[in-house]
């Protein structure tokens, strides 16, 4: 689905040229000042990126902005680095250019030091403050000098490679989607030069002895694991800024636009407007696929540009076709990606299956990944974590793999599907690890069926099932529930189905009933 990108516009900060886009018309005005990098066009080819300013831009006139340094602004004289009082005052610049007299302002990460001197400094044009992921002190909450000249030296080699990404969100390390955007975002934003210039700025930043004059409603988040910027930086600001009310995230990632986006825009909603946003009416329960090329810079290289591209033109349409074919919506596609939604779960995995035979029928080596979830309906497309956990599920498989979450092969008990466990996920927005599952072609593994006279097949084995899952097939059999099940055994009601899963697996049977079956005529022998 094609984004529409935001007209860019430039505003002067004394000699200086500073990019700026505006979103939205809501009744407030609200000015984010980005942290680290940026580039504002950039931005928006990443799917988390343009929801979080879609949603922001939903209740607000949200201002954008990349500060002097960085993305489409000028640079900085490596030799004479500006303060953070100049800096600062390219936000004032960018108000008078936007035509806003007062604002709020939503200070991430680097750029919350930057608001936080600009709400001491012009209180006047501040309506209030949001601090994410931010800090008062560079060396006490970010990181120490050593590491510092570390991630200088690092920068000055390998800037513009992504390599940078495990710093800021280690947890996206395994998406090859999302390392490739990364890296395009760190050439597109700053030079290695540019880069190391901003660490040193960053690395001058002290606004401690500021805190004590705000004097505007201001609100504080941090994620609990921020990879980039100690928890305790965040519990730092909250002391110390007078009334500031402190919301604590779950997650390590660090960047604002990863992990439960929803979660974070829902709390500055709420804060600004005083009501979270009614969205039940457009929440749904779906199925989502996602579906990308293995090494696709590989792939294009040993077939030849044209050859690659004429692949993908092919393997989209038939992608279009099979999504069709098994009753599913897309919800967007790129040139290396695409992917659909499904109000059943069957229908959705056997989809899945069926692009990965289509694409090694045309040769292309291709993975799959599978979850339901809640997903957001409204004009801007479709969103919600959901999508996320199926681009990291997709990130995870191999070639010509299926991988779904423990989630979809609870829901498809009895469809003849069956599965293998993967190993867990750890993703943001969900309290533990998620199970993974490969899915099994039906027809490498057959769904078990009971022999018919002649054919001589011999039943399954419950020799090949654990003491536990022996116990669980009995229970089974005798018809209670998984709840009824794990209060029996004294174990939660998510093991027990992890349990069904692995013996339906083992014994080869299709579904609970035959589990039950087979059992029950175990027992009478």
């Amino acid at each position: 689905m094609a984004v529409t990108v935001p007209q860019t516009r430039y505003a002067s900060s004394g000699e200086v040229r500073i990019a700026y886009q505006v979103v939205g018309n809501g009744p407030i005005d609200l000015v984010f000042v980005p942290g680290f990098i940026s580039n504002l066009e950039v931005h928006w080819e990443d799917p988390g990126y343009e929801h979080l300013l879609h949603r922001l831009g939903a209740f607000t006139r949200l201002i954008l902005l990349d500060k002097r340094g960085t993305g489409l602004s000028d640079r900085v004289d490596t030799h004479h680095l500006p303060t953070l009082e100049t800096r600062m005052d390219d936000v004032r610049a960018v108000m008078d250019a936007a035509g806003s007299t007062r604002a709020v302002l939503l200070g991430a990460s680097e750029g919350g030091p930057m608001s936080i001197l600009f709400a001491a400094t012009y209180p006047q044009r501040v309506r209030a403050l949001v601090l994410y992921g931010a800090y008062a002190h560079f060396h006490s909450w970010v990181m120490g000098r050593e590491r510092l000249v570390e991630f200088m030296r690092g920068a000055e080699s390998s800037w513009g490679s992504g390599a940078s990404l495990a710093s800021f969100a280690p947890g996206r390390l395994q998406d090859e989607r999302f390392r490739a955007w990364w890296a395009r975002f760190e050439r597109l934003s700053a030079s290695p030069t540019a880069a190391v210039a901003l660490a040193r700025m960053n690395a001058e930043i002290d606004v401690r002895q500021v805190l004590p004059s705000i004097r505007v409603p201001t609100l504080v988040l941090h994620r609990r694991e921020d990879a980039r910027v100690k928890f305790a930086g965040g519990r730092y600001l909250m002391e110390r800024i007078p009334g500031a009310r402190f919301v604590e995230l779950s997650g390590r990632d660090h960047p604002i636009w990863t992990g439960d986006v929803d979660r974070v825009v829902d709390e500055i909603e709420e804060f600004l407007t005083g009501s979270r946003p009614v969205t039940v009416h457009d929440r749904v329960l779906a199925t989502i696929v996602v579906a990308r090329p293995v090494a696709p810079q590989r792939q294009a290289a040993r077939r030849g540009d044209r050859t690659w591209r004429e692949l993908l033109t092919r393997l989209h349409g038939a992608a279009k076709e099979c999504i069709a074919r098994y009753g599913g919506q897309s919800i967007g596609s790129s040139s290396e990606e695409f992917s659909a939604r499904f109000d059943g779960p069957a229908r959705a995995v056997r989809c899945a299956l069926a692009l990965a035979d289509t694409a090694c029928s045309l040769g292309l080596d291709v993975a799959c990944g599978v979850h339901t979830g809640e997903i957001e309906l409204g004009e801007g497309g479709v969103a919600g974590l959901a999508i996320h956990c199926a681009e990291r599920i997709c990130a995870r498989a191999q070639t010509g793999e299926v991988l779904a979450s423990g989630v979809v092969a609870d829901l498809v008990a009895g469809s003849g599907l069956n599965f293998a466990e993967h190993g867990t996920e750890l993703i943001e927005g969900f309290e533990s690890p998620l199970r993974i599952l490969a899915v099994a072609d039906d027809r490498r593994r057959q769904p078990y069926a009971a022999p018919q006279a002649g054919e001589g097949r011999s039943s399954p084995n419950l020799d090949l099932l654990s003491a536990r899952e022996r116990e669980v097939i009995v229970f089974v059999a005798d018809g209670l529930s998984n709840a009824a099940i794990a209060r029996r055994l004294s174990i939660s009601e998510h093991t027990v189905k992890r349990h069904v899963a692995n013996i339906l697996l083992k014994l080869d049977l299709p579904n609970r009933a035959a589990a039950a079956a087979l059992a029950g005529r175990q027992r009478s022998l």
